[in-house]
This record gives C-alpha cells, structure tokens and sequence, in this order.
C-alpha cells in the first residue's frame, strides 16, 4: 500500500502542498482531480523522488519510508512516473524509447519478454523504428506509458495521461490504464477529465489550491453535486 501523510511542498515561501493525505490500497486505481495549478504534479514529484517534500512528510510504500530516497531508489521499490507532456526523446526510436525504462534491468531476455508485454497492450509493433517525435500525440501517450511500464512496476503513478487527445484516443489510453490495473498493477491517475477517470477508478480526490478538500468511492464523487459543476460542466 502507498501511504501519504502530511505532504508538504514548497518553492521557496510557496507552499505548492499542505499537509496531503491520502492513500493507494492493493489491487487499486485511485484518480486525483484537479484543476491546472491544484498541486497534482508536485505530489507526483515528491512520490517519484524529483521535488523533496518539507520535513515532516511522510511516503510511506510497503511500509518504507520513501521521502529521502533517490529516484533510482524509488523506481527499484516498486514506483513508476509517468509524466505530464510524455518526455519521450524525439529523435531516437520508439523500440529505443521504451527500452530506457528498463535500463535497470540487466538481462536482456527479461527487456524483451515485458517490451512483449507492452506491445500486446499498445499497437506500436509497426512503429519501433520510426524516432518517437514522428508519432502523433495518441501514440507517444502510449510509448511513455510503455516505457514506465518497463520498469515492471508495482504502482504505476500517471500524471495527465488523455491532455491534449482526441475524444476517441483518450477512452483508447484510458482503457489501456484501466487493463494494467486489472492486470495487477496499482495505479495513481492524475486527471482533469473527470468523467472518463472516475469511470475506470476505484476511488478519488479532489485537489484544490494545494489541499485535498474531498474524497471517496468513484461513483460517489461521479454523482457529487461540486464535481459535477467543477469538472463535467453538469
């Protein structure tokens, strides 16, 4: 189980998080809501280890404590970010792109056998040569999921994986999310698309100006009066 307790982050005198709590079960895919500016990146970067949380914070993963680690450290736990606007290196190829999420992995049979796995779950076989920045958006989502998922993760952590997509290519990411969890994987989703996240989630919640100001089980904050004007326009 992820455990966060009191997360704080600051920039400077800025406190980007307050004092967040909340947690991720086995066998779970937890979405947290937010507008632009609500905090999700900066918890997404505190659990992967790239932003230091303030003292005080606490991360808690299979009952370790991951807040001082390094983000070596923290992907050979269990943990795997994917991360806002995909990061892909544009002029290598896609098969090459994918490998770097298994770079720390040795055994070049165990590579091959879960770039396997994630061809069976993305349509890129046709692609793995051509460079990553000549795919269009849908499917540079699709190889940075990938190449998270090389890293044979525990709980994959999403930050805005269906931003700037296609209506059609967004439910196709989604579904994809939504197979991994079922497949064993647990998943963190951070979304503005309320609607098609909480359709695939367990549970949620909903981040405003640094603080989680509610949560619960996924068709019950569907049907929240406050989500429903804030993030589906009803």
């Amino acid at each position: 189980m992820l455990k966060v307790a009191g997360l704080t982050v600051s920039y400077g005198s800025f406190q980007a998080v307050r004092e967040i709590a909340f947690e991720v079960r086995s066998g779970e895919l937890v979405v947290l809501l937010g507008a632009n500016g609500a905090g999700k990146t900066t918890i997404f970067r505190a659990l992967s280890g790239l932003t230091p949380p303030d003292r005080g914070s606490r991360i808690e993963w299979a009952g370790r404590d991951l807040s001082a680690l390094s983000p070596r450290a923290i992907v050979d736990a269990g943990l795997s970010h994917c991360p806002e606007g995909r990061k892909l290196f544009p002029a290598l190829s896609v098969g090459t792109n994918l490998r770097l999420g298994a770079y720390r992995c040795p055994e070049k049979a165990e590579i091959e056998r879960r770039l396997a796995r994630v061809l069976e779950l993305f349509p890129l076989s046709s692609r793995m040569n051509d460079p990553a920045g000549a795919l269009s958006g849908g499917q540079q989502q699709m190889v940075s999921i990938g190449r998270a998922l090389m890293a044979e993760p525990k709980i994959l952590i999403l930050d805005e994986p269906s931003v700037s997509l296609a209506p059609k290519v967004v439910a196709q990411v989604l579904e994809a999310v939504a197979a991994i969890n079922r497949a064993g994987t647990m998943v963190l989703l951070s979304e503005q698309n309320a609607y098609a996240a909480l359709q695939i989630a367990h549970r949620g919640y909903v981040l405003e100006s640094g603080r989680i100001v509610l949560d619960g089980p996924a068709a019950q904050l569907m049907q929240h009066d406050e989500v429903r004007r804030a993030y589906m326009g009803a």
